[in-house]
């Protein structure tokens, strides 16, 4: 009797574990599921000319290389407002990541953009000095935005 206990006990301890294994797998999964949904779309300067596709209240967020030690600066001068809207100014972030950053280091600077309504548009950023009015820009990022 007492082996037959035995083994019922190891049984059933392998069936539990089974189970919290399988339980352990589904949590994962659905967080998995809820989290593929994001709030946030990035991009950089690499996906310059493509499209990209956004549901109503998400937020484009456009990093890119920067340097404004030099007078260079990225400038929205495209977006059509009614389907994409910039949140604020844009945030330029250091590269130099020691407790006292040198000048002169250049970085990113990120902008980000709510998606209002459906439609298509263009957003189309510059990077040039703003004062020189006759001189084409360093480089240019544009991207086709859907909102759906």
């Amino acid at each position: 009797m007492t082996n037959i206990t035995t083994k019922m006990s190891i049984m059933l301890k392998n069936s539990e574990l089974r189970i919290n294994a399988i339980v352990l797998l589904l949590t994962v999964l659905i967080l998995a599921i809820g989290c593929s949904t994001s709030k946030e779309v990035k991009v950089i300067a690499s996906v310059s000319g493509s499209q990209v596709e956004l549901k109503k209240g998400q937020t484009l967020v456009i990093i890119l290389e920067s340097n404004p030690t030099t007078g260079y600066q990225w400038e929205v001068i495209e977006c059509n407002d009614s389907i994409l809207q910039q949140k604020g100014k844009a945030e330029f972030k250091s590269s130099d990541t020691s407790n006292h950053p040198s000048s002169g280091k250049g970085g990113t600077e990120t902008f980000h953009f709510n998606a209002q309504s459906a439609g298509n548009g263009t957003l189309k950023l510059v990077y040039h000095r703003s004062w020189e009015k006759e001189v084409e820009p360093l480089r240019t990022f544009t991207l086709q935005v859907k909102v759906r």
